[in-house]
């Protein structure tokens, strides 16, 4: 039977947080015709296994490898049977039950892309990164060495969209990714060239080049536990500019190759700074 609504959750030493995130779902979403799909990434621990008999209506796929976040997120899409699919890190929390809303919006447009909603930390604090623009020279820049924001400016971080507003931005979060199981696997899902950060960046500007249209919609706010499952040492610094490494050598190396060796440069400095602050 295919359903509207696939959830998509790839889980990875978060018991706790993906807990409370099965139940934020379980109060939010029930007049949805959905299915809820857990990925565990080959957790280390294994008390995940806890959340089955408590979830009896959640799919749980045990993956034999940790072969990253796309390709498990991939993996988990084949057994999907629902119209859209909604890709949701574990460590966050639906806040209301606004998804048929959403759907709805989803529906109500013709080259539909992707969709992004409101993030904010526990501590209430809007998450930029929720509403962005493509990295190119310049906001790249802007993002990897100034703090300095223009408020209103259409930098990076899409400043010039109101928080709580509905418009069609460039790149939104794979923490709560809604898209066309159609769609997803006509532009062949999340590159698992990525092993973790970057697929989401890449795959919206997939999708833009494809013709699609991303929206950011802020009407909706999800809780966002972001970092609380990062340890920020060097693998996770490895992996972070190795993702944009990987981003930029997909899109620039050829197409742009002036910007592209000023973001290199720029990319592997910074990665330097950072590996130097963590000694």
């Amino acid at each position: 039977m295919s359903k509207k609504l696939s959830i998509i959750i790839v889980n990875y030493n978060v018991t706790q947080l993906l807990r409370n995130c099965l139940n934020s779902i379980q109060k939010y979403s029930d007049v949805i015709d959905q299915e809820v799909i857990v990925i565990d990434n080959r957790s280390t621990d294994s008390s995940w296994g806890d959340l089955i008999p408590e979830f009896p209506k959640v799919h749980f796929i045990a993956s034999e490898i940790n072969g990253g976040f796309a390709k498990a997120n991939n993996k988990a899409v084949e057994t999907a049977t629902g119209e859209y699919l909604l890709i949701l890190n574990p460590d966050t929390e639906l806040e209301g039950s606004y998804l048929k809303e959403i759907l709805d919006f989803a529906d109500s447009k013709t080259n539909f892309g992707c969709l992004g909603v409101r993030m904010h930390d526990a501590n209430g604090d809007f998450l930029p990164e929720s509403k962005r623009s493509v990295p190119d020279m310049m906001n790249s820049f802007e993002k990897l060495f100034t703090s300095f924001k223009k408020k209103s400016s259409r930098s990076y971080y899409r400043n010039d969209v109101d928080e709580y507003g509905v418009a069609e931005v460039e790149v939104i979060t794979g923490a709560f990714f809604l898209v066309k199981k159609e769609v997803y696997e006509k532009i062949g899902g999340l590159d698992e060239s990525y092993f973790m950060y970057g697929e989401d960046i890449d795959i919206c500007y997939t999708l833009l080049n494809n013709g699609y249209q991303n929206y950011y919609y802020g009407k909706a706010s999800i809780l966002h536990h972001k970092g609380e499952s990062t340890v920020k040492d060097e693998v996770y610094l490895e992996r972070f500019y190795g993702a944009m490494q990987i981003f930029i050598d997909k899109y620039y190396r050829e197409s742009k190759p002036l910007q592209y060796s000023f973001m290199k440069a720029g990319l592997k400095l910074r990665h330097k700074i950072e590996k130097i602050k963590l000694k």
